[in-house]
């Protein structure tokens, strides 16, 4: 059985970033300095970003090549990142505190 287009991607990052990609333990990469949440459908990116939006890392939301446009309608305003499968198109970026 071939691997899911979720799997690839996530796998893909996790082996960019040396680090494990922890299916079905939250958010899909953890580093250092940044949380990466793989979403493949349309509706999934709503649930990407209620999962990353807490965490004081960095963070993305990575998506395949037919959800860029959602994602980036999606997470405007919100300072999540997108990337597409290991290509950032739009950088996070943190809310400066007043």
């Amino acid at each position: 059985m071939s691997k899911s287009e979720h799997d690839q991607i996530a796998e893909s990052l996790a082996k960019k970033f040396k680090t494990e990609y922890r299916k079905h333990k939250g958010i899909d990469i953890v580093t250092d300095n940044r949380v990466i949440e793989v979403e493949t459908t349309k509706g999934g990116i709503y649930q990407g970003i209620n999962q990353v939006k807490r965490s004081p890392k960095v963070r993305y939301i990575a998506v395949n090549d037919r959800n860029v446009q959602n994602a980036l309608d999606a997470t405007k305003g919100t300072g999540i990142g997108v990337d597409e499968s290991g290509k950032i198109i739009k950088r996070a970026r943190r809310n400066k505190k007043k």
